[in-house]
């Protein structure tokens, strides 16, 4: 299909069947036939191929890695780095491309069909005539459809839909008449082609400026094109290896390059950290040459490293959490989790803190207030709850709930003073250490639980070691008398399931936690420190951290952080609870699946929670979901593709292949997803539903008005009172009925259910599953 864009400038792409993972580096496949063009009729499968005439380019399926993901695609043919071009089916793949054709139907239509004749892409062309088009692959990158009859009539081509690459030759449409303006969006990272998060396109119709985004936000813009000037940044025209040309007319306004050495391959792309590129392949060398990147500086990416971060080009790492806050950062995917390590004190005797960091860029997100000098402004943040940072520059500058990227500029001219919020606990600790060097390594530990190793014999004098000490770099290993105080004798229990009890209780230094006492007491000691070495290596914003563990004869417990909103099901279910409304369930819904895609698909293992349901969704100060509870949870290694489990879980969320006692995948969590996106929606548990009549089982009555094209509206919870955004019940609908489909195979992974609901792939209307025909059927006999 082509590819379409909506306001969040990304490509749209179709769901028809899951999927599976990625990993590492591209494959192509070896054999090829040494031909440009196909025909109406013909199809291409496996290890076939298209070959430009000149030999430049080559067409046909490859994959990224020793996966069964497989894609169509156009790459530069006798490389020795496999570097695509162009992705069809980016967010689509197909998992055996001898079983999948890309294939020239005789309506005049490029598509590629999976197994089965199931078709996931097409150039969707319309009022063509039969076996009236050939295609062809050009030895620019370009594949053309063109008319049989007129070869110079081209009806579609792959320039019109780039994905991450802009080709010389190709045009950057800013304006035109069939408002399809160039979008470029980037990979989702090195071995995904899936759509990322940043996009490079016309800032708006009347500015023809080359704009970068993440997201909607725009991190770097160019200046305005023009016919004397082409809004080029002077790194763009380095070594004048380019030659921009800019057109404008009636139709259309759009600019393009070629190379001045026109026997060099070049391309622009957009990377999916965010960065344009230009780069040439350097014959010699034998690899892709860098000319110019925008923004030069990595840091000027909007925000590059997340929320609350530190971000210095000329620091290695380039990303770490700001002082007083704790996380885990990757470069390569932008998730942000840095978070306060203590909550600020907001109190009227204004106990917290400010670290001061200078030679900063300063953030941009900040709201200015009138104050007579630097002393009224921090005396204005810490009046100020929500207030995390201050600067002073003639008036006040305040930045709020932590949204704040700090920026350190190699240019002494923009050298700022920034101060940073720090709570007072954090800053009672941190005074400590300065006074008491012998107490450095418990500090660490105690407030940012984790990123030391310990070595037993140099704490060998230390007090504390006897309460608390670190097991690998991150988690803390408790004694049980500790745990004991700490809960008060394990008086105040917050939550029961049939294999644990959660008790809620603080540390010495009041630090709230969440200690879960486990039932299986006949685990071995290796294994159970196996498990919560694992669990413990789990980082993300929508999963909760496990901070330590207890281990003493038969004694297990789990030490979690305290999320003081409790659990989803309390506010849906409980008589007098809050009602959310409709963006916070929503909200909750794609951070529940964002967990859950982590799990899946980001961990060395996947991690399957086999769990998940509303009581095991707790809300943290924000409502923002994590994922709790991984007493079922299964490992499955990356090179297994299920495994044999007895049946465990909650009644009303268990996938069928788990209740008839098949080995599982990672599809039976998407399964539970569904079962608790429909709660979600309805604010109805769906098995007392289920208990009552069948007839008022909101799943079924989801399906069925979606077969129907019926309104969903009616089947909201009906204290949002109608207060919902139709387009995002649908899709939340939609993806509802695609997670609970009878076979695995049929069901979304979570990443695409995550793509689905932040409007990133439209996905079909779902077929009714299988059990539910069967029950209708039998009451209808009944």
């Amino acid at each position: 299909m082509s590819h379409h864009f909506r306001l969040s400038l990304v490509g749209l792409a179709t769901f028809r069947r899951p999927l599976a993972n990625k990993k590492s580096r591209f494959k192509c496949h070896s054999l090829s036939i040494s031909i440009d063009t196909i025909l109406p009729g013909e199809s291409f499968s496996g290890n076939r191929t298209l070959i430009s005439q000149g030999r430049t380019f080559e067409m046909g399926f490859f994959s990224p890695g020793n996966t069964s993901n497989h894609y169509v695609g156009i790459w530069y043919k006798g490389l020795p780095q496999k570097t695509p071009v162009w992705v069809a089916n980016r967010n689509c793949p197909v998992s055996d491309p001898f079983s999948s054709e890309l294939k020239l139907l005789w309506d005049g239509n490029l598509v590629i069909l999976a197994s089965y004749e199931r078709q996931i892409w097409s150039t969707r062309l319309t009022l063509l005539m039969p076996n009236s088009t050939s295609g062809v692959l050009l030895d620019n990158g370009n594949f053309v459809l063109m008319k049989t009859s007129d070869v110079s009539s081209v009806v579609w081509q792959s320039f019109d839909h780039p994905t991450d690459t802009w080709l010389p030759g190709a045009k950057f449409v800013f304006r035109t008449l069939r408002s399809k303006r160039t979008v470029l969006v980037a990979w989702r990272d090195l071995d995904d082609p899936a759509t990322g998060i940043f996009s490079a396109l016309p800032a708006a119709e009347q500015k023809f400026q080359l704009t970068l985004f993440n997201g909607s936000e725009a991190y770097w813009r160019g200046s305005e094109w023009g016919e004397d000037d082409f809004g080029l940044q002077p790194s763009m025209t380095v070594g004048n290896t380019l030659n921009f040309t800019y057109v404008s007319n009636e139709n259309e306004t759009y600019s393009k390059y070629s190379s001045l050495a026109p026997y060099n391959l070049s391309r622009m792309v957009l990377e999916p950290i965010g960065l344009l590129k230009h780069l040439v392949w350097a014959k010699h060398i034998q690899e892709w040459k860098e000319l110019w990147t925008l923004p030069t500086q990595m840091c000027e990416i909007y925000p590059f490293c997340g929320a609350s971060s530190n971000c210095n080009q000329s620091d290695a790492p380039v990303c770490d959490c700001a002082l007083g806050h704790l996380g885990h950062l990757k470069l390569e995917d932008h998730l942000g989790r840095c978070k306060r390590r203590n909550a600020s004190e907001c109190r009227g005797d204004r106990k917290d803190h400010f670290f001061h960091m200078p030679r900063t860029l300063l953030p941009k997100n900040s709201d200015s207030f009138m104050a007579e000098n630097i002393d009224a402004c921090r005396l204005l943040c810490l009046s100020n709850c929500s207030c995390s940072a201050y600067a002073y520059i003639a008036n006040c500058q305040i930045w709020t709930d932590d949204k704040f990227l700090v920026q350190h500029s190699p240019d002494a001219a923009l050298f700022k003073d920034f101060y940073v919020r720090i709570a007072a606990l954090y800053w009672k600790e941190e005074s400590k250490k300065k006074g008491k060097p012998s107490l450095i390594f418990i500090a660490a530990v105690v407030v940012s639980l984790g990123f030391l190793v310990l070595l037993g014999v140099s704490l060998a004098t230390i007090r504390t070691r006897r309460s608390a000490r670190a097991v690998d770099d991150h988690l803390l290993h408790f004694q049980y008398r500790v745990l004991k105080k700490a809960t008060k004798n394990f008086s105040e229990k917050i939550g029961e399931g049939g294999f644990s009890s959660v008790f809620r209780g603080a540390l010495r230094d009041s630090t709230p936690i969440a200690v879960k006492k486990l039932a299986n007491q006949n685990q071995s000691n290796k294994q159970f420190l196996a498990e919560v070495r694992t669990i413990g290596t789990i980082q993300h914003i929508n999963v909760v951290q496990l901070c330590g563990f207890c281990a003493e004869e038969s004694k297990r417990f789990l030490v979690y952080e305290y999320l003081k909103n409790g659990s989803l099901a309390a506010h849906l279910f409980q008589k007098g609870s809050n009602t959310l409304d409709w963006k916070t369930r929503y909200s909750i819904a794609i951070g529940i699946a964002k967990g859950l895609e982590y799990l899946h698909e980001r961990c060395r293992d996947c991690i399957i929670h086999c769990d998940i349901k509303p009581e095991n969704i707790l809300l943290d100060s924000e409502l923002a979901p994590q994922i709790a509870d991984f007493g079922l949870a299964k490992l499955l290694g990356r090179d297994a593709s299920s495994v044999i489990t007895t049946m465990r879980g909650t009644r009303g969320y268990l996938a069928p292949e788990w209740i008839s006692g098949g080995a599982i995948t990672s599809k039976v969590d998407v399964f539970s997803y569904g079962k608790l996106l429909f709660e979600i929606i309805s604010g109805k548990r769906n098995f007392e539903e289920l208990n009552s009549d069948m007839r008022n089982y909101v799943p079924l009555q989801v399906a069925n008005s979606i077969a129907k094209g019926e309104e969903v509206l009616p089947l909201v919870d009906c204290r949002l009172n109608g207060l919902v955004e139709m387009e995002e019940l649908c899709r939340a609908c939609r993806v509802a009925c695609w997670c609970i489909q009878d076979s695995e195979q049929d069901r979304p992974t979570m990443s695409q259910v995550v793509q689905i609901l932040e409007g990133l792939m439209v996905v079909e209307k779902p077929p009714i599953p299988r059990i539910f025909l069967q029950i209708v059927s039998y009451e209808s006999d009944a």
